[in-house]
């Protein structure tokens, strides 16, 4: 992209295209967008985003994001809490709420393991989950990880160490393609995929 006439400008562009699948040249049709706006409304951004990271709470029992300390899925009654669907990320949440097929509760971990990035054992929510099924009467635990290798390395981790416990992990049928993360998935297939989960042990043992 040119050099800009302004490095005010040319500030704000380059942080809009720090933002994921955000280029130059769309971070700079945002910056003019905003030029364009009166300063009353172009200041509302700014103050919706520290209204947002001053705000913003992760719920105590799922870890997924939350205006309260418990968020509105773990506090309604009519979720099953004994089936908790473990997710990589807020984004897993979204993707199987959107389904409608799903009606019990969630644990977001976070991310998954995976050495190379530097993420390790520690750095997830996997110990909160033990607590969980420990603790709780936790009856099912559904993997629903990317189809990657470190999605099932993941998988793995945490089905050993919940097999101490009476409790039936599970994990999607595999509807959802090998690589795939979730929020990528369409709503029917994902969600054709959690109705028909199966053992958790039964799909691995044939790799």
């Amino acid at each position: 992209m040119e050099a800009l006439p302004s490095k005010l400008l040319e500030r704000v562009v380059d942080e809009f295209s720090k933002l994921p699948g955000v280029g130059k040249q769309t971070a700079l049709r945002f910056a003019l967008y905003l030029l364009k706006q009166n300063r009353s409304d172009a200041a509302m951004l700014p103050s919706v985003i520290e209204q947002m990271l001053d705000g913003i709470k992760f719920c105590k029992h799922c870890h997924c994001i939350s205006d309260n300390d418990v968020c509105e899925i773990c506090a309604s009654p009519k979720r099953q809490k004994d089936v908790v669907c473990v997710v990589e990320n807020i984004q897993g949440v979204m993707a199987v709420e959107n389904t409608a097929q799903f009606s019990g509760v969630y644990h977001v971990l976070g991310g998954v393991i995976s050495p190379i990035d530097g993420i390790g054992i520690n750095d997830l929510n996997i110990a909160s989950l033990v607590e969980r099924v420990e603790k709780e009467e936790v009856k099912e635990v559904i993997l629903a990880l990317p189809t990657t290798m470190e999605g099932d390395t993941t998988n793995f981790y945490i089905n050993k160490q919940l097999q101490r416990f009476p409790v039936s992990v599970s994990t999607l049928a595999r509807g959802v393609a090998i690589g795939d993360n979730l929020e990528y998935a369409d709503e029917i297939t994902l969600g054709r995929s959690i109705l028909n989960r199966v053992p958790f042990d039964s799909i691995y043992r044939k790799r």
